[in-house]
């Protein structure tokens, strides 16, 4: 069900708005006022007059209204009234007027065709929608047709056809290869508007046979594809050779070589043609031309020039794009196609025509009773539109008759509108192109005063700025608006103010004097009301010490210093930029609270330094230039601070003024531009020089104002633009007299900190605040709601009052006033405080648990009395527990958790609970004392989960054909598993995979053997253990199995293809499936499917050869991505394998193979890399006892032949040795049988060169 809206969400946006009639209303966007004002019906939300829609899915037909009261709706279906409760499947929103038509269960979108008008009604008049066209979308098949094979000579030109399915909305046309690449176009070869595909001239690289057209329809998300277009293209030797054979000698032959041919225009056809367009449309013009060179195309606008800003050229200038055309941009647009040859043109005369559009569209008109106003309608369009109106609906001439309406043509004028009078009119201009339909109403209200402005607003501004005091306000009639100053103050007037006409009130220039209360008073014939907001005016913000220039030597240190006076109600904060820009992040720069330090200067730090001082009224800056030199300067003329002012004079002393005057010292050759005048308290606090004020150098005397009850000094300080002087010496001392304070204590408090005692504090005045000897404060109260005295107690200049035997947690009424020797400050302001809070009383009840999943839970419990929480409510806490896992029956330290809910909540989610667990609960009720009692246990049991991941898998014992699998169970079963499974599959070098086998094994099994795998390969394994609600979190590993003991086995058919396609004998629980490849015609001859079988040291390299017999192969490799010369390795004979030995480990390699005598024909770069070193899996003969003994023989064998020959040469005889081996075998086959039994274990990587996988 749709939620309904709030009310100011749905009401923010009326906009009623002031139409031409002086009388008329403007109501204000206040969702408290929207929300009682009576309202015709406004249309919000409506869908597109053209709607296209996807006849798969349900039909949404949108129309939103609002009003007051909130309107009704209807529908009318080709002009007639559409009854929706007769219709099963059509619905419409709950408060609302939009339609759901239901396509996806039974309905045929074909039957809702039409034009659909929605209506919104209410008391007050209705309002209509525009006409909306509904068709479903269509993306209809290619019609089939045969397509006999384009056969073209050299040069010339071409144009195949689209010609795609009309759908709707129209298909976007693309032209692609079998292998869905795009086809390449250019300035020769381009798509054109109607999709078909054009060659201004065909050159031998155009022929193919899968040129395809494409339709794709956004709309339904379906693309159509055309028949393959073949091309074949006779460039004109081959033309000529084909002639030669099929002629005798005698016969004279040969076809005419590429001849160069002017431009001619493919599309357009002939030399004019015309184009109308509609106003705001985007207007697209092509030319597409043949010719021999290709032709450039070139635009023109006769009698003008492309508008600027608009004109684009596209597909290589074929295409001109202007957008948002006008009827300025009609006239004659000439293409010229050029070429060296010579030119062709074509002229496109265009006409652009316009739909209505608005010039004044009709606006709401809200009036008082009495009032008169106008509805004004008025568009334009080519040709002219034609102007109706309607009420409410109904054209104007049959609608009921109504004596203060009047229609003029494109306006509606209305006298004396009474409250009947309110209705909703509507205007539509249309013509040949198009309609426009707006609704506007006329609203009569009577209604009195009303203010907006929240009561008692408080406005901050500065000294000497403006000042704006708002009182928005709404009435009907039009209320008059007047200003007083205080609740009983004179109505202001005169030149100091000014009067806005929405009700606002601005002081040009605010000051001090300016802060207080004002009242707004609003009133009309209907009533009179009043509003009253407060305005304080602030202290502006100073830099009272300004950073100065500095020139500073190389490696020196610097300082600015930048010291403020604020308001003391405001919070400054000073930012320092250099060159307008942060400070570099360096730690020789050195922020302060009042200065910024630079260490070790360099001359990067040459720039402009700047203080800024922001409020959250005002921000004030200063600068100053920081110059690094590598020697002091030496100026002819020195420069220099002022000399401190002195003999300063204080006369006309009064009790709070004074004036002081002074004799300025030397300048120093720098004028001084000001006096800062600072004074020191030597009662309060003596030593501490305070701000006083600033006056220009021209000035030496000035009047001050002072304090009751301080003892002044007055010190003067000269500016320059060097600097400031040294502080004059203090004047005399001044003492004021004593008064009343004029302010009482702040930041007043009450609470207590026991449960049966009240502590009430405060912000003790300050230094001269007391404005007398004798501080002290009357500390107040009495209990809220009770008809009690106030119990009053002075005490001494303390901030603390502890009031005791006071009831647990209750309010009281505090207030806090100052007085001194002479009296009391003005009467202070009531603040409401509490005594002691204590422990709560009682626990919640009611406590029950909703288990929504394994691992969250909803706890609800009935809240607690507040009486009985006897403080302020903080929340509540829920502490829960798990008592023990159902899976394992095994009991564990219990670690309670704790979630807190702030405020009166009555429910929380407690999340990240384990499944298939037991747990406890209770609740307890928070205060600022602590927690009350806890409610009893709640116990409560989570549901199964899908368990975690096993706690590992190891894969040992590889064979030739087999792997052994151990795991671990998951180490969080989260209820009782029901099985393993398991899914492998092989991996190629590519890393891409085979097919997937998927293995269930019992749960209570931790290893499997798998058995008729394929020998040499790598598999990739994933591993996950289940329950009964479902699969849990997978582990995976790879293994491969090791190589036949045999020797390197030349692999078998379909070997280079990714995988072997050789399949292994299935267990009764294992499924394999065949891959399946895709062949492309091989190109005659060639060598493809490179396959490498890698080892650590030495990789065996095989192919497969197409063509004629009797090559000679050689192998090429060398190491990838280095920048060395390929390693050549000759095959011997014609076999389609080699060896390459003497590889490094764990590297990467890149290998071709090439066949001698082909024109140096070679397959495409594979990359395979060799394994890491690792020890051999293999047995080492070393270590077998035979081989030992055997060893042990020829070695005393030898040594005895040696003792023989020994003792036969010292007799002089001689020992026939044999001194040459038998032939060698073939060196190629050698390494093979060298190689027998000595492959350990060792990755197989397989590439597939020149065909997809």
């Amino acid at each position: 069900m749709m939620k309904k809206k709030s009310i100011s969400a749905s009401k923010a946006s009326l906009v009623l708005f002031l139409c031409q009639m002086i009388s008329a209303l403007d109501v204000p966007l206040d969702s408290k006022l929207l929300e009682e004002l009576l309202q015709p019906p406004t249309i919000t939300q409506q869908s597109p007059k053209d709607y296209i829609v996807d006849p798969r899915e349900n039909i949404v037909i949108q129309c939103e209204a609002k009003g007051k009261p909130p309107p009704s709706f209807s529908w009318t279906r080709n002009g007639t009234h559409f009854d929706i409760d007769k219709d099963a499947q059509v619905t419409m929103k709950p408060n609302s007027g939009t339609l759901v038509i239901n396509i996806m269960n039974g309905g045929k979108a074909e039957a809702y065709e039409g034009v659909y008008q929605c209506t919104a009604r209410n008391e007050r008049g209705a309002a209509i929608s525009n006409n909306i066209v509904i068709r479903p979308s269509r993306s209809p098949l290619w019609t089939k047709e045969k397509l006999e094979p384009n056969q073209v000579r050299e040069g010339d030109s071409l144009v195949l056809h689209c010609r795609p399915p009309v759908g709707l909305p129209p298909p976007i046309i693309f032209w692609m290869d079998n292998a869905f690449q795009r086809l390449p176009q250019s300035e020769r070869v381009s798509q054109g508007l109607n999709g078909d595909l054009y060659f201004s001239n065909v050159q031998p690289e155009d022929t193919r046979e899968d040129y395809i057209c494409y339709a794709r329809f956004n709309h339904t998300q379906t693309i159509q594809q055309k028949q393959p277009i073949s091309v074949k293209v006779f460039s004109m030797d081959s033309l000529n050779d084909t002639i030669a054979a099929n002629l005798s000698d005698t016969d004279i032959y040969g076809a005419k070589p590429v001849t160069e041919r002017q431009p001619v225009l493919l599309t357009p056809t002939g030399s004019t043609s015309t184009k109308v367009e509609l106003r705001g449309n985007v207007l697209l013009l092509e030319c597409i031309a043949a010719g021999l060179p290709t032709p450039v195309i070139r635009w023109i606008k006769e009698g003008g020039e492309l508008p600027a800003n608009r004109t684009f050229f596209e597909n290589f200038k074929k295409t001109l794009k202007i957008i948002d055309v006008s009827e300025a941009d009609s006239g004659n647009y000439k293409c010229i196609a050029r070429n060296i040859l010579g030119s062709a043109h074509h002229v496109i005369s265009v006409t652009v025509k316009a739909a209505p559009y608005w010039i004044t569209a009709p606006r709401n008109l809200v009036l008082s009773p009495g009032e008169d106003g106008t509805l004004i309608c008025r568009a334009n369009g080519n040709p002219k539109p034609n102007i109706s109106w309607l009420a409410n609906g109904v054209p104007i001439a049959i609608a009921p008759e109504d004596p203060s309406r009047k229609v003029d043509g494109d306006t509606i004028i209305f006298s004396h509108v009474q409250e009947r009078s309110s209705a909703v009119y509507q205007c539509n201009a249309s013509n040949e192109y198009g309609y426009l339909l707006a609704n506007a109403f006329v609203n009569v209200l009577a209604e009195p005063p009303r203010i907006l402005t929240p009561a008692n607003k408080l406005y901050q501004v500065i000294a000497d700025s403006p000042a704006l005091l708002d009182c928005a306000y709404f009435g009907s009639p039009k209320p008059e608006i007047e200003w007083f100053k205080g609740v009983k103050g004179s109505i202001l007037r005169g030149s100091e103010y000014v009067f806005h006409d929405n009700g606002t009130l601005e002081i040009p220039v605010a000051q001090k004097d300016s802060t207080g209360t004002y009242t707004c008073v609003a009133r009309n014939e209907l009533g009179k009301i009043q509003n009253e907001v407060q305005l304080e005016v602030k202290d502006p913000t100073m830099i009272i010490k300004q950073p100065e220039y500095k020139v500073i030597q190389r490696y020196g240190q610097v300082s600015f210093e930048c010291i403020i006076k604020h308001d003391s109600t405001l919070l400054p904060t000073v930012i320092w930029l250099k060159d307008n820009d942060e400070l570099p992040d360096d730690e020789r720069f050195l922020v302060g609270k009042d200065n910024l330090t630079i260490m070790n200067v360099t001359d990067k730090d040459d720039g402009t330094y700047t203080c800024i001082v922001n409020t959250t009224l005002d921000s004030v800056s200063a600068s100053a230039v920081l110059t690094v030199v590598a020697a002091p300067p030496t100026p002819a003329i020195i420069y220099a601070r002022p000399n401190p002012p002195f003999d300063l004079e204080l006369t006309g002393q009064l009790e709070r003024s004074v004036e002081l005057s002074w004799i300025p010292g030397d300048e120093n050759n720098s004028p001084i531009t000001n006096f800062v005048i600072e004074y020191e308290d030597g009662l309060h606090e003596s030593g501490v020089w305070h701000y006083q004020t600033e006056v220009p150098g021209t000035q030496t005397t000035v009047q001050l104002k002072l304090s009751p009850y301080v003892n002044y000094s007055f010190r003067v300080i000269a500016v320059n633009e060097i600097g400031r002087s040294q502080p004059s010496e203090p004047s005399e001392q001044y003492l004021t007299k004593s008064a009343n304070p004029d302010e009482n204590p702040s930041n007043v408090q009450g609470i207590g900190s026991e449960p049966d005692n009240l502590v009430i504090t405060w912000e003790s005045l300050k230094g001269f605040q007391s404005n007398g000897p004798g501080l002290q404060y009357k500390v107040s109260w009495r209990q809220k709601d009770v008809d009690d005295e106030w119990t009053s107690v002075i005490v001494a200049n303390v901030s603390k009052y502890i009031v005791s035997g006071t009831p647990t947690f209750v309010p009281y009424e505090i207030k806090v006033q100052a007085l001194n020797d002479l009296g009391y400050a003005p009467e202070p302001s009531e603040v409401i405080g509490h005594s002691g809070e204590d422990l709560p009383m009682v626990a919640p009840g009611n406590v029950q648990v909703h288990v929504i999943n394994s691992t969250l839970a909803k706890v609800h419990w009935d809240p607690v009395p507040l009486k009985t929480v006897r403080g302020h409510l903080q929340g509540y806490k829920v502490y829960y527990w798990k008592v023990q896992s159902l899976s394992r029956r095994s009991r564990r330290h219990v670690e309670k958790k704790i979630l807190t809910f702030r405020g009166n909540k009555t429910f929380g989610m407690l999340p990240g609970l384990e499944p298939y667990s037991s747990y406890k609960l209770n609740v307890r009720v928070v205060n600022g004392k602590g927690e009350g009692p806890a409610s009893p246990d709640k116990v409560f049991k989570t549901p199964e989960g899908v368990p975690s991941s096993p706690s590992f898998l190891k894969i040992t014992n590889p064979t030739l054909d087999s792997l052994t699998l151990e795991w671990g169970s998951p180490t969080h079963p989260n209820g009782v598993l029901t099985s393993y499974i398991l899914k492998f599959q092989p991996i190629n070098n590519t890393h891409e995979l085979g097919p997937l086998v998927e293995i269930r094994i019992p749960a209570n099994e931790s290893s499997l053997i798998l058995k008729n795998l394929n020998y040499s390969t790598r598999y990739k394994f994933y591993f996950n253990a289940q329950t009964s609600v479902g699969s849990g979190s997978q582990i995976t590993e790879e293994a491969v199995t090791i190589m036949d003991e045999a020797g390197i086995l030349r692999p078998a058919v379909g070997a280079g293809k990714g995988y072997s396609e050789t399949l292994f004998a299935t267990s009764p629980v294992m499924h394999t499936v065949r891959p399946t490849f895709y062949k492309v015609q091989p190109l005659y001859p060639r060598i493809r499917n490179v396959t490498t079988a890698a080892a650590e040291t030495y990789a065996n390299i095989s192919w497969e050869y197409e063509g004629p017999d009797h090559a000679n192969f050689y192998v090429e490799y060398g190491v990838a991505g280095s920048k060395e010369d390929w390693k050549k390795e000759i095959v011997n004979g014609s076999r389609s394998f080699f060896v390459l030995k003497g590889l490094t480990p764990g590297t990467a390699y890149k290998v071709r193979v090439g066949a001698e005598g082909l024109s140096g024909f070679r397959s495409s770069e594979d990359v395979f890399e060799t394994g890491p070193a690792m020890a051999s899996r293999q047995v080492d003969i070393a270590t077998q006892g035979w081989f030992i003994g055997l060893m042990c023989a020829v070695a005393l064998l030898i040594l005895i032949l040696l003792i023989v020959c020994f003792i036969r040469r010292n007799k002089g005889g001689k020992y026939p040795v044999k001194e040459k081996e038998d032939a060698h075998a073939d060196p190629e086959i050698q390494p093979m049988k060298e190689d027998d039994g000595t492959f350990g274990e060792y990755r197989l990587f397989s590439f597939v060169s020149s065909a997809p996988f």
